[in-house]
């Protein structure tokens, strides 16, 4: 009797939130919304989606591939048929493509790597090889190398630190590093400028192999042979095609020769699978590496140098390909020159059922509905735009392509860019515009899990409640409204987001559909409608999620961008960029004086390699004035707003208009320093991280890297565009309040 209870509560708190007024509607538009999304879900089919699934991921389709070109066209052929204007937009990339990979164990011993993944009989999928690429590091530099091993734990900056400590180099070696914790692309960036020769990039079972479950294909995990494939380009100083930073790759573009593109690689990098890694590994000596770098292969894990010797050997054919994006275009019937763009990757490193396929249906799925819709007489008030990119995993080379190729008419037309990517089972994950929170939050309170039947925001909030550790996660958990975190790269937002200031998000599900199928042989139907998401129905829940986003931002008279959840976040990141100062300084200046009173020589095991830290130069105080104030009139330029809307003031096309280009003022022309690519001062991909984010990434980089003479001129910097941010928000209150039309 409980449960029943329970249940008809959720049941009608649900139903108290459906009659609730929507962002950027009035109640009668309320009610028509949610009434033309009921109409949309009964346009959504899970078959329909397996079906799309089994033929999209039947054979190998990478970016140049013939069935990758083949899926272009199909994906085409049915939006077509779904009533949508189409066009293919090509675009002349790079690519290059393995022409030879060796790598054997010289001494101790000899081993050759095998460098294949096995054939499964349980997966026929498997065993489709035609056009599928071996498994290698895209836009790694051709090289053959000689030199001993050291093991470099995970590669990433921390790591180096503790290799210094154990008086350990990395100059004249090649690194050995397992996958994990950072962008793979960082690990021979830092590789080569700690003065590696070469880096390979290895799977420990340990992370998602046999220690994290059982292996494919009795569960889901990292079979011994699997390795992944993905593209080692120095993204984090630009992304989209390496010889034409900036402008479209279209067949007449000015490219930069391949020896002066500054994003590929400057040393060979390999991945292997961890049965490829055991003997290499096996054959280290050195000092014993720290527990917290120690995997799970049945191994005592050495960091060397050696005496482990090896020699790798890697050629690649440096060749154009087309890459084929599909643009679809359903025009609005009244704003069509505000567009709602919408964008999944349709090229695989291999068969690529989850990574990108189960996103690329659910968008389909998604697709069809609205034109169905539009067909019935419910056309969009907006222009939709759907887009399939091509060479996405290669690094974000279709969407960056086209959005640089259309940059001009993106920055005036484009209110939001939605973006999704592999699905899975689970908890819902959204990051994206803060500006767009609240809109996010009613959205996943409309929309039940498949699973339990409560909302999205209900079992993520259990989630978060239940597994918060401390004060900061608790009062997260207990938040009215559901943060978006903070995009950083990884996905096709990034040319929209970091380079135009377009307003976007991404968002699926995660969290229960287990995996070690990512960018291997084994990402299969087979192994995502038996692991990932059987009978996909997290796919239909993603459509209905991304439908309404779609939906509402198509059809809202106000554009729902609202600044209180914006601002709220901003003071979050400031007052983090001030803890970190202060942090970084009160360490620095213990840990100088420890080391000084030679206490670290005390307390160190004498007859180990370990050594104390060297001093650090002292971190000084700064000054965040300009930012804090900048903050506090956001804030009030936020309240100010909220205002104007609860006085249901009647706004005009230039409010929104005013609305969607706000995120162009957290740009500036000339980017952040050192990759002027990236214009947000908002987020950004972190240069040392790849995919993490950096909020406030100029003030953020300045400190943690301590270049402490550019703090000052950066704070200064995101200053300002806080400033015009606020600037913008008084605007738009001053309009709504007087109801301009």
């Amino acid at each position: 009797m409980r449960y029943v209870v329970l249940v008809l509560l959720a049941m009608t708190s649900t139903q108290v939130f459906a009659a609730e007024k929507l962002l950027g509607f009035d109640e009668d538009g309320s009610t028509a919304q949610r009434a033309l999304e009921s109409r949309f879900d009964q346009h959504i089919s899970a078959d329909e989606q397996t079906e799309w699934l089994r033929r999209l991921s039947a054979r190998p389709h990478h970016v140049g591939s013939s069935a990758g070109k083949a899926n272009a066209k199909y994906i085409a052929d049915l939006l077509k048929s779904w009533g949508y204007d189409v066009e293919i937009a090509e675009y002349q990339v790079l690519l290059p493509t393995p022409e030879t990979r060796e790598l054997e164990l010289l001494s101790p011993g000899h081993y050759t790597a095998g460098l294949e993944e096995d054939s499964l009989s349980e997966d026929p999928s498997t065993s489709v090889r035609d056009e599928l690429l071996p498994p290698y590091n895209a836009f790694s530099t051709d090289g053959e190398v000689e030199g001993e091993l050291v093991f470099v734990n995970y590669g990433i900056p921390e790591d180096y630190e503790t290799l210094k400590r154990y008086g350990i180099s990395v100059e004249g070696k090649i690194a050995i590093a397992k996958y994990g914790k950072s962008w793979r692309g960082i690990k021979p960036k830092l590789a080569g400028e700690n003065g590696a020769i070469a880096t390979i990039i290895y799977s420990d079972p340990g992370d998602d192999g046999y220690a994290a479950g059982d292996v494919y294909p009795v569960g889901p995990f990292k079979h011994e042979s699997a390795v992944q494939r993905g593209s080692v380009m120095d993204m984090p100083t630009y992304p989209g095609d390496v010889l034409t930073p900036g402008i479209g790759a279209t067949r007449n573009a000015k490219r930069l020769a391949i020896d002066d593109a500054p994003t590929i690689t400057k040393i060979p990098v390999l991945p292997i699978s961890e049965r490829d890694a055991l003997p290499l590994l096996s054959a280290m000596g050195g000092a014993v590496a720290p527990l917290e770098w120690r995997g799970a292969l049945p191994i005592t894990y050495h960091m060397g140098p050696g005496p482990a010797r090896v020699r790798m050997k890697l050629k690649f054919n440096w060749q154009t390909v087309t890459a084929y994006n599909v643009i679809a275009r359903l025009e609005g019937n009244e704003f069509p020159g505000q567009w709602v763009i919408r964008g999944n990757h349709h090229d695989g490193w291999n068969h690529g059922a989850a990574d990108p396929v189960s996103g690329l249906v659910a968008m389909l799925a998604e697709a069809k509905a609205v034109a169905t819709l539009a067909r019935a007489g419910q056309r969009p008030a907006r222009t939709i735009i759907y887009a399939a990119w091509d060479a996405e995993e290669p690094g974000l080379i279709g969407s960056t392509e086209w959005a640089e190729d259309h940059a001009d008419e993106l920055k005036q037309h484009a209110v939001a860019y939605l973006n999704t990517d592999g699905n899975s089972r689970g908890f819902v994950s959204i990051g994206g515009s803060h500006t767009l929170e609240r809109f996010f939050d009613e959205i996943i309170s409309d929309v039940d899990d498949p699973q339990t039947g409560v909302s999205l925001k209900e079992r993520r909030k259990a989630a978060l409640t239940v597994n918060a550790d401390n004060d900061k996660e608790k009062q997260e958990a207990a938040r009215d409204t559901l943060r978006l975190y903070p995009m950083g790269s990884g996905s096709d937002y990034t040319p929209f987001l970091q380079h135009l200031g377009i307003a976007s998000a991404n968002f699926g599900f995660s969290g229960e559909g287990e995996s070690g199928s990512y960018h291997t042989l084994y990402d299969t139907f087979e192994h995502y409608t038996t692991w990932r998401d059987p009978g996909l129905r997290y796919g239909v829940t993603l459509s209905q999620l991304a439908g309404r986003a779609t939906l509402r931002l198509a059809n809202a008279p106000l554009l729902p961008f609202e600044f209180s959840g914006f601002a709220d976040n901003v003071a979050m990141y400031v007052d983090e960029l001030e803890s970190l100062a202060n942090s970084m300084r009160d360490d620095t200046t213990t840990r100088n004086q420890q080391i000084a009173d030679g206490l670290y020589k005390l307390a160190l095991d004498p007859t180990k390699p370990l050594r104390p830290p060297e001093k650090q130069e002292p971190v000084p105080y700064f000054n965040f004035a300009p930012l804090k104030n900048a903050l506090l009139r956001l804030q009030e330029a936020a309240a100010g707003y909220d205002e104007a809307l609860a006085g249901n003031g009647r706004p005009s096309g230039t409010v929104n208009e005013l609305l969607y280009t706000s995120e162009r003022l957290m740009t500036r022309k000339e980017g952040l320093s050192g990759r002027p690519w990236y214009k947000h001062h908002i987020y950004a991909p972190g240069f040392y991280t790849g995919y993490g984010v950096k909020t406030i990434p100029g003030v953020r980089e300045a400190i943690e890297q301590r270049n402490y003479a550019e703090v000052g001129p950066q704070i200064e910097i995101a200053a300002s565009v806080l400033q015009q941010v606020a600037e913008r928000i008084e605007s738009l209150t001053s309009m709504i309040a007087i109801g301009d039309n």
